[in-house]
């Protein structure tokens, strides 16, 4: 038995095995009987499948070289990396660092003996810093002028801001008063330990960051090798480019093509998606979970009251929780910003550049470094799911079970879960490659490629119609699977792919990994490729089901909702709407967007996704009734039942545990037991009648669940509390607090209402009074309710 769920933050990732619990999720431990193990295939597409082909032309302009303001730098920093490469030891790369002239000449002996002798800062400190001067950035370490790079230091002594040259201009004047100020030889701490120096110090750890990172290409001096080398491909974006010859030669190919991939639909063959889930729930104790959680939040506007810094996404408040909460209900390292035209690294003031996050590709790299992969190898995972914090209905229904069994079940290595493409979302695609090595074989599989990467692949950016490429291709939604030990066989040969500099920085995709899970044949599939010969695997649904991102700030009036909090808050309720209209509730539908862009949507759902997660259980938790516009309806609790109850108004039902209580198991540590001392509500033939939301407040916030009320009926359950309330009518502003150990309930009185709060059973402490039992039939999930 594993202990309970850790959580593990390692460079901004979150990653959590799925926790192990004392029984199974449903209590009949009977497997399904087993449906075919081949896996079922769609075409995305039902017209014409079109092939985009990368084949080089026969009179095309030879592949670019870089342009001539980037070429002298480019082919210097590539001859100090390879001398830095050859250099064994610390020793030999300062000495190799050291012999480069834009170095010599920044590195004064005054400067050197400011980061020597008062700084003290050490052999790899002083490395890094000269790295980044050997970069072409010593302006990050301060204005520096045209003057002091020329090394005439005293005619820029006025125009000088950098801290180094102030210390240093500081020390010489000591010098000439015999010392004073100078205490054994050094700065005094006071003078020394200032905002400056405490920048410098932060600059130091991402520096040092940013080189172990980027190890493989070179570090520092690599990085901006990197940049440079795509800032002047950029360059010919607008001239005629072989861009084929350019893409078969990067992937050592005599010919690349994609195609649109055949996906594994979960909307058309419901049989095959309810047995996929099943897989996902049977290889729940096999699974892990990776969240990149460094994505920056400045399209949000989100930042630090205090500090005016941009926060992460993560900490976004949404639905009354932040993202990073969400995530967790459902079960990368910064690098310089760069100038576009310059390749110069950005700087808010001096030691002070402005840091990105480096792409979520990087996770990989960063599991391998810091030994994640073993940390999952020693909680028994095999593979993990993969989702951004910013999703807000990843985990919707089926997809992400399905997704991730398939995957345990068929034993993939990598999967995408997709969808349709929507205009105004910037995302890539998912696609088949095709491609012929230079040894004559035929290599196929799935990988997807990025927006900002179209113009290189003849994919038009424009307008996305029934007649354009994109709608052939579905969406990539950076949700994947991923076999764990294949993800380390890549990150250990600590290649790095780095894709483009959107934003002004060096990126790298997630789905990097997935150009190595190919699959050779020695003759061409004419015919196309099934998804049961690829090691590579895409499953398909709904677009609200799969993905819904809240990534940046809608202005008021805007009609423009994709990637959104406000759109993504219409795309939950349309899912409360798909889910509650087929368990006989009448509850009003969900218009287009344009209709709310000055208003709020025309009610509130949020019901926790342990009344499910599949919709096919919670539909069985709720049955009749009806949902009037205007109305909140808020369940945190999964032994719940709403048999016929009309709302108008605000219900609010919350318990302590939701899935169940804590205990500690020989170790010490706390293990979460489900169905185990949890909160239950019971609700038959109940009215409930209320003034609920003030819905012309100016100060509600529809998509943080921060609004104003008028009335509310309101259960708080404490522990294994239970509230049950039949064939009654609850009327007005209530709130009904049931402590631990007892039951509240209400019925019609002769006077009112029949108030009635009683101690549960002893026997019926762990178990309740009433529970859920959980079967399964075939490929679904039969409910039975068992009253004690």
């Amino acid at each position: 038995m594993a202990r309970a769920t850790p959580i593990l933050h390692q460079n901004n990732l979150l990653l959590t095995p799925r926790t192990r619990t004392s029984h199974s999720l449903f209590h009949s431990p009977k497997p399904p009987p087993p449906l075919s193990p081949t896996l079922t295939s769609v075409s995305l597409s039902h017209h014409r499948v079109t092939r985009v082909s990368t084949a080089p032309l026969e009179h095309a302009p030879p592949s670019p070289s870089p342009s001539p303001f980037f070429r002298p730098e480019i082919s210097r920093l590539k001859s100090l990396r390879s001398t830095l490469s050859r250099s064994k030891t610390l020793t030999d790369k300062l000495r190799a660092i050291h012999a480069d002239s834009r170095v010599k000449r920044f590195f004064t002996v005054g400067v050197s003996r400011v980061l020597n002798d008062y700084l003290k800062l050490g052999d790899y400190e002083l490395f890094l810093l000269k790295c980044v001067v050997a970069a072409g950035q010593e302006h990050v370490l301060g204005s520096i002028s045209e003057s002091v790079v020329q090394g005439d230091f005293e005619s820029a002594r006025g125009l000088l801001k950098s801290a180094l040259y102030g210390l240093v201009e500081m020390i010489e004047k000591w010098d000439v008063e015999g010392g004073e100020g100078v205490v054994g030889g050094r700065v005094e701490e006071e003078e020394v330990e200032g905002k400056e120096v405490g920048a410098l110090r932060k600059l130091l750890k991402t520096l040092g960051e940013m080189e172990r990172f980027y190890d493989c290409i070179g570090g520092i001096i690599g990085y901006q090798i990197a940049v440079l080398e795509l800032l002047a491909q950029s360059r010919y974006e607008g001239h005629t480019i072989n861009w084929s010859k350019h893409l078969n030669e990067s992937k050592g190919c005599q010919l690349l093509e994609i195609h649109p991939p055949r996906v594994l639909d979960l909307s058309e063959d419901t049989e095959y998606a309810s047995q996929a889930a099943l897989w996902g729930i049977e290889g729940l104790p096999d699974l892990g979970e990776i969240y990149p959680l460094g994505g920056s939040a400045d399209r949000l506007g989100l930042v630090d009251p205090h500090t005016g810094e941009c926060l992460p996404a993560a900490m976004l408040p949404y639905c009354g929780r932040t993202l990073l909460e969400g995530l967790i209900r459902d079960l990368q390292p910064l690098v310089p910003a760069v100038g576009a035209e310059d390749g110069q690294w950005l700087v808010t003031r001096q030691f002070m550049p402005v840091c990105k996050p480096g792409g979520h590709g990087v996770i990989w790299k960063l599991a391998y470094d810091k030994g994640i992969f073993q940390w999952f190898y020693d909680h028994g995972r095999k593979g993990a799911t993969v989702r951004q914090v910013s999703n807000v209905v990843a985990a919707t229904d089926l997809t992400l079970l399905a997704l991730a069994g398939i995957g345990l079940h068929h034993g993939k290595k990598l999967g995408f879960a997709s969808c349709k493409r929507i205009l105004g979302a910037t995302e890539g695609i998912n696609v088949l490659v095709e491609k012929k090595n230079l040894d004559g074989l035929w290599a196929y599989g799935l990988s997807c490629i990025e927006y900002t990467e179209f113009d290189k692949f003849g994919i038009s950016e424009g307008p996305l119609s029934s007649h354009s490429l994109q709608a052939e291709f579905p969406a990539n939604t950076n949700i994947l699977y991923v076999d764990l030990p294949s993800a380390e066989l890549i990150a250990s040969r600590k290649t790095f792919a780095c894709t483009s500099v959107p934003g002004g920085r060096l990126e790298c995709t997630m789905q990097n990994i997935a150009d190595n899970f190919f699959n050779a044949h020695s003759s061409r599939r004419c015919e196309g490729v099934e998804a049961d010969n690829l090691d590579t695997f895409v499953v398909y649904n709904e677009r609200r089901k799969v993905t819904s991102s809240a990534k940046k700030k809608r202005r008021y009036g805007d009609k423009s909702f994709p990637q959104t909090p406000d759109g993504s808050l219409l795309d939950i309720m349309r899912n409360a709407y798909d889910l509650l209209s087929h368990c006989q509730i009448e509850i009003p539908k969900i218009e287009g967007n344009d209709k709310y862009a000055d208003s709020g949507p025309p009610y509130l759902i949020f019901l926790h996704p342990a009344l499910g997660p599949l919709w096919e259980v919670t539909r069985q938790k709720f049955v009749g009734g009806s949902i009037a516009e205007g109305s909140e309806l808020q369940v945190e609790v999964a032994e719940f039942l709403w048999r016929d109850v009309q709302l108008d108004g605000s219900l609010i039902v919350v318990a302590e545990n939701i899935l169940g209580s804590t205990t500690m198991d020989e170790n010490g540590d706390p293990k979460l037991q489900y169905g185990r001392r949890c909160g239950r509500c019971k609700l038959q033939n109940v009215k409930v009648l209320n003034e609920g939301i003030d819905w012309t407040s100016g100060h509600n916030t529809y998509w943080k669940h921060d609004v104003q009320r008028f009335e509310l009926l309101k259960v708080i359950l404490h522990g294994n509390a239970e509230f049950e309330a039949t064939d009654v009518i609850l009327q007005g502003n209530h709130v009904f607090e049931v402590p631990n150990g007892y039951k509240l309930k209400i019925t019609s009185g002769n006077s009112g209402l029949d108030v009635q709060l009683n101690p549960i059973d002893e026997k019926s402490m762990d178990t309740g009074s009433w529970f859920w039992n959980y079967k399964i039939n075939g490929t679904h999930i039969q409910l039975e309710l068992v009253e004690l």
